[in-house]
């Protein structure tokens, strides 16, 4: 049987909490999850001062800047999130949005991967970046075009996986195109491809594991209902998610015809004639 390597996507559901992050992380341990992977911004770098100067009501305050301020751990709680992840046994990898985060997150911990957000992956600097990392990388590709996604695999190193993604929050059941997966395995046969969810069932991800999904990305929430833009488009019930992967692996088996032993005395009692 082939296992799957499921992240469960923390990303900024913690909403600033440290306490709801770290009972995120240990959701993901219990439920069976491989990592997780969490988000970094620098915020200067990555919004303008219009946009942050821009009005927005949120549990922080009443500007742009306020919700992104309070979105964003230090370089102190990413060790302290670490050290943690790592005594559950899980893998850490985290979706940096700008060069400077990927400086602060290089110098702060050892991730297991770094994972490129698909509104990073035309960014050729970014990318470059990230090459002299030497980390693993794992390539989302929503809202990306096959001609910038085959210049993206050029020029990066050390890609473990290729993931499908449409990126809309959430997204609609028309605008999974699941069979992406076999194109991808097809385009990329030195790759394992997998698949970043962001449809708010249980569904997609148990269907791309079928189609041969090596990976499955995940967001993960304690209430659906909670304060935040991905809350909508995340899992609450990831046990059972993840119990759904694991036996959508078994269930597809190894494709090669055979009569099962427990066949055998069906076969004995039903089949008269055997003479073709």
């Amino acid at each position: 049987m082939t296992e799957t390597y499921i992240i469960a996507e923390i990303g900024i559901n913690h909403n600033g909490s440290m306490e709801l992050a770290k009972e995120l992380i240990m959701k993901a341990k219990t439920s069976g999850c491989h990592a997780v992977k969490f988000q970094k911004r620098d915020i200067e770098s990555v919004y303008t001062k219009e946009e942050l100067d821009t009005p927005r009501e949120s549990p922080w305050g009443t500007t742009n800047r306020q919700q992104k301020e309070g979105l964003e751990f230090s370089a102190e709680q990413y060790k302290e999130l670490y050290d943690y992840t790592k005594s559950l046994g899980l893998d850490f990898g985290v979706s940096c949005w700008d060069e400077k985060s990927v400086d602060l997150i290089e110098q702060t911990i050892n991730v297991d991967f770094h994972k490129i957000a698909s509104a990073l992956l035309t960014n050729k600097e970014f990318l470059e970046k990230i090459n002299r990392t030497n980390k693993p990388v794992i390539v989302s590709t929503g809202m990306t075009t096959e001609e910038e996604i085959y210049r993206a695999m050029k020029l990066l190193k050390n890609v473990s996986y290729i993931l499908a993604c449409t990126s809309t929050y959430p997204t609609k059941a028309e605008e999974l195109n699941l069979n992406y997966i076999i194109t991808l395995t097809l385009k990329y046969p030195g790759i394992k491809v997998g698949f970043s969810n962001h449809y708010n069932g249980h569904d997609a991800c148990v269907i791309a594991t079928a189609l041969g999904a090596k990976c499955i990305e995940f967001h993960i929430t304690k209430d659906r209902t909670m304060y935040g833009s991905d809350q909508a488009a995340s899992i609450e019930n990831v046990d059972s998610l993840v119990e759904a992967i694991n036996l959508a692996n078994v269930m597809v088996g190894s494709g090669i015809k055979k009569i099962y032993d427990t066949e055998k005395p069906i076969l004995k009692k039903l089949r008269k004639v055997n003479n073709i």
